[in-house]
């Protein structure tokens, strides 16, 4: 006869292993990302480098091209960099940075220090940056508090993040644009600064709409060209004999993950793929709400392969843009309430990535562990208490400094986004509409 551990046993050697993962994260952790503290980022540009950036958009709002720009960067010390690189970033929120009458607005951004002069000098470490401004976020914290929660619990493939005051001088006029989160970019620099893959050589793909992990016909593949657009998966790689390799790669995984039975494809799964980890990431997503991702949506995330060989590899699903989270819901594939919906059932049945794990007994009950163990009550992860007390310093650190040039977003308030199907839910006042109280009964409840 098997036995489990008894569920407060399990759970606490679980949370062993988070506090051993978190320290040893916090040890390595670069200075640049610091939520303790709020940086000055200024950038300077030519006014016809800006009014290039505008001409770009015009003509193509999905572009990825750079202009010029400096940066200086004011934390314990200033760093200069000249000539470095700036684009515009985003899918649904992309949009033009001055309008046609001249007003000034807040829009997502990427810089890349070594764009245009190689030698350049990075930012503590980072060479690219991407900055997003509280786009539909009244609380500023949306983002961020789910990146620290995912790294807190032993997650380590969450990107770096923390916030700045940005400021931008077009060369006629310096604006202040208010508080910025600031995101480590997932690129090759992100994939070595982690270890843990074993390998920064393998092939990362972006994967937006569409990216079931089903299908496989040639039309979901794209190399990064440096094109508009959303591709279902592209390549992080301009290479075409790259590509074709990594679009073969994946395919067979695709292929066998959703052709495998039984045996078979409990030991195959086993060996390419990190399935606690994955588990691990995906209870923290359904805790915080990540309703437009890959299970429901087929959306927001990247994944890697630590090898180029096309069967010998560790696949990874990698967390992304977690704006739309914490009672930000919406109407959206199987969902009308991320805050309720049922844990098991997630997603679209189609996304068979999760769901099939969670057919196989063991991988179910790792995954009802974590959703207990984010419940729990004493540990500093999800939990009312914990939450707020971590919201609440840095809504205070933020909130003298929101107020901004362009007008928008220029109040903390307690709310989701306007557009959300759920304008009841809250992170910070108690009562039976806060978002971590209604989230931790169901999880409490997860069998």
């Amino acid at each position: 006869m098997k036995f489990r551990l008894l569920p407060s046993l399990s759970l606490l050697l679980l949370a062993l292993c988070s506090c051993k993962k978190d320290e040893i994260a916090t040890q390595s952790s670069p200075t640049l990302f610091n939520d303790t503290a709020l940086p000055q980022l200024s950038l300077s540009l030519r006014h016809s480098e800006w009014q290039k950036l505008l001409d770009l958009y015009d003509a193509d709002s999905g572009t990825k091209e750079y202009v010029r720009c400096n940066i200086e960067f004011r934390s314990k010390r200033l760093l200069k960099i000249e000539d470095a690189g700036l684009r515009l970033r985003g899918q649904t929120s992309r949009r033009r940075p001055q309008t046609v009458d001249g007003r000034f607005r807040h829009f997502h951004a990427g810089l890349h220090t070594r764009k245009f002069v190689e030698s350049n000098t990075d930012i503590d470490g980072f060479r690219r940056i991407n900055l997003k401004y509280a786009k539909d976020d009244p609380t500023y914290i949306r983002e961020h508090y789910c990146y620290d929660l995912l790294s807190r619990y032993g997650v380590w493939t969450a990107p770096e993040s923390s916030w700045c005051r940005l400021s931008i001088d077009n060369g006629q006029q310096k604006v202040y644009y208010g508080v910025y989160l600031m995101v480590e970019s997932i690129d090759r620099q992100y994939l070595k600064r982690r270890p843990e893959f074993g390998s920064p050589d393998g092939f990362l793909w972006k994967c937006s709409i569409g990216a079931d992990l089903s299908g496989t016909s040639g039309n979901l593949f794209h190399l990064d060209d440096n094109s508009s657009g959303n591709y279902a998966y592209e390549l992080k790689d301009d290479d075409p004999v790259a590509f074709e390799a990594a679009k073969k790669q994946l395919r067979g995984f695709i292929s066998k993950f959703n052709s495998l039975k039984g045996d078979e494809f409990r030991q195959w799964v086993q060996e390419a793929v990190d399935v606690p980890l994955l588990l691990k990431m995906y209870a923290a997503n359904v805790a915080v709400g990540h309703w437009d991702d890959y299970w429901n949506n087929t959306n927001n995330f990247y994944i890697y392969f630590n090898s180029r060989d096309p069967e010998k590899y560790r696949f990874y699903m990698l967390p992304y843009d977690y704006d739309n989270t914490l009672g930000t819901s919406n109407n959206c594939g199987v969902q009308s309430d991320s805050g309720r919906h049922d844990p098991y059932n997630w997603g679209m049945k189609r996304c068979t990535l999760i769901s099939k794990l969670l057919s196989i007994k063991e991988f179910r009950d790792m995954y009802t562990d974590y959703l207990h163990q984010l419940s729990l009550d004493g540990l500093d992860l999800f939990n009312f208490a914990a939450s707020t007390t971590r919201i609440q310093k840095w809504q205070k650190l933020l909130e003298p400094y929101i107020p901004n040039d362009t007008r928008e977003d220029n109040v903390l308030q307690d709310r989701p986004a306007s557009w959300g199907n759920h304008p009841e839910y809250r992170v910070m006042e108690d009562g039976k509409n806060n978002w971590f109280r209604v989230k931790c009964e169901v999880l409490r409840k997860a069998r």
